[in-house]
């Protein structure tokens, strides 16, 4: 624990916007205190660092308003280092020594699930944070996903229609073999038969791999029609750098599909010209309408650019600004911090948030599920503003928000 850095919020980030307030509007009562762990090193720490800008962000936001239920809020944040192992110590620590009222789940499905036991154990809330199934096996009753995604046909439903509706008949699959990985390509895996088409690849590969050409040359022998790849950041760059030295072939319609990290601005502006033709999921993309989504990326970038994080933060930053506006409504409406009493009230209500109105399942994950399926078109290398425009991700599904048609196949579209 000693090498976890640990950023609290109170002492400075969010007492800043709240020092212009008398002395005593917070002195009569204990601050309300919020914790979490979040990868701000390793293969997430780009995600994770950006969302804790926008957490941050409505921090000082709510702060500035009196707080919640007139009591301060405290933001305390430990770096798990993108690794699953340190999340359950965090956790505990969070609980027994630091005695959070809330808590906030890590970015990502990998180091979120060995969380789940013990947080169902301990009867507490838990805000998840773009994890992907964590919840099925676990079944805990006060878990409420950020993310736009439900199961795998809302997430990678929107580039296997795209794909089929182009003239792919057979695909390929090409998946980490961690929880994130497993449980995205394992729902592809059912959908297939639904849809009649035909695998002709399917493998796993460990987290670790670093050089993805044995796999992209046994994927291109197998001549399919739809490579769907689903990969953590460092894992994406990997498969994009292959794919782009070995190719897929002329038969290929659609490529990509659950690339996590190709929403990242850093990643964008590495890989440039390579992404284009790309067809893959994201959570947000210029066009997109949603109330006061403007307003927070105006905002968030200010503050992103001072601390020389991703500037853009279409990803994960609004979600995670989402967080405290769900937390902040139902705390709000049942003038309490109580987990059993909050949980209740986000079963019962619609959140409305800057990425619009969120209902959730009886699981906890999103009822109305909105992820956007775009595809990368004319970027050119090292230009980060280019990405603010909606002309260089052109979304094809879902159909109520699309702005173009799928260029295909894929070699052409890369041309695009």
């Amino acid at each position: 624990m000693d090498k976890m850095r640990r950023k609290v919020v109170g002492a400075a980030g969010a007492s800043v916007m709240a020092a212009s307030l008398p002395s005593q509007v917070f002195a009569q009562s204990a601050p309300i205190k919020i914790g979490m762990s979040m990868p701000q090193t390793g293969g997430l720490g780009g995600g994770g660092q950006a969302a804790l800008v926008a957490i941050r962000l409505w921090v000082d936001d709510v702060n500035a308003k009196g707080g919640l239920l007139g009591r301060k809020v405290e933001f305390i944040a430990y770096d798990d280092q993108s690794n699953p192992a340190n999340t359950p110590g965090i956790y505990a620590k969070l609980l027994d020594v630091d005695k959070v009222d809330l808590l906030i789940a890590p970015y990502a499905t990998v180091p979120t699930a060995p969380i789940m036991p013990l947080v169902k154990q301990r009867g507490k809330l838990l805000m998840g944070n773009f994890s992907f199934q964590v919840n099925a096996d676990v079944k805990h009753d006060m878990w409420f996903n950020n993310a736009p995604w439900n199961d795998a046909r809302s997430w990678g439903g929107g580039f296997i229609d795209a794909a089929f509706s182009a003239g792919g008949r057979t695909i390929a699959i090409v998946a980490g073999d961690h929880e994130f990985g497993q449980n995205l390509a394992d729902g592809v895996r059912e959908l297939i038969p639904s849809l009649k088409l035909k695998k002709v690849y399917d493998q796993n590969y460990p987290p670790t791999t670093k050089d993805f050409s044995t796999i992209i040359r046994a994927v291109r022998a197998t001549r399919p029609d739809i490579v769907f790849a689903v990969s953590y950041p460092p894992e994406s760059v990997g498969i994009v750098n292959a794919v782009h030295e070995i190719g897929l072939g002329d038969q290929v319609v659609a490529f990509g599909g659950g690339m996590v990290g190709l929403g990242f601005t850093p990643i964008m502006i590495n890989l440039g010209s390579k992404l284009n033709g790309i067809l893959n999921f994201n959570t947000y993309v210029p066009g997109v309408s949603a109330p006061g989504i403007e307003n927070f990326f105006r905002r968030y970038t200010e503050r992103a650019k001072a601390q020389k994080v991703d500037e853009l933060g279409f990803y994960l930053p609004p979600f995670n600004y989402a967080i405290g506006q769900m937390l902040e409504q139902a705390i709000n409406a049942t003038k309490s911090i109580d987990d059993r009493r909050l949980a209740d009230y986000f079963r019962k209500n619609t959140m409305q948030t800057i990425v619009g109105p969120i209902r959730f399942d009886a699981g906890g994950e999103r009822a109305n599920p909105r992820v956007v399926t775009a595809q990368f078109r004319g970027v050119k290398d090292k230009d980060q503003e280019q990405f603010r425009s909606p002309d260089r991700q052109i979304i094809v599904r879902p159909i109520a928000d699309k702005t173009g048609e799928l260029i295909h196949p894929y070699e052409r579209a890369k041309k695009s």
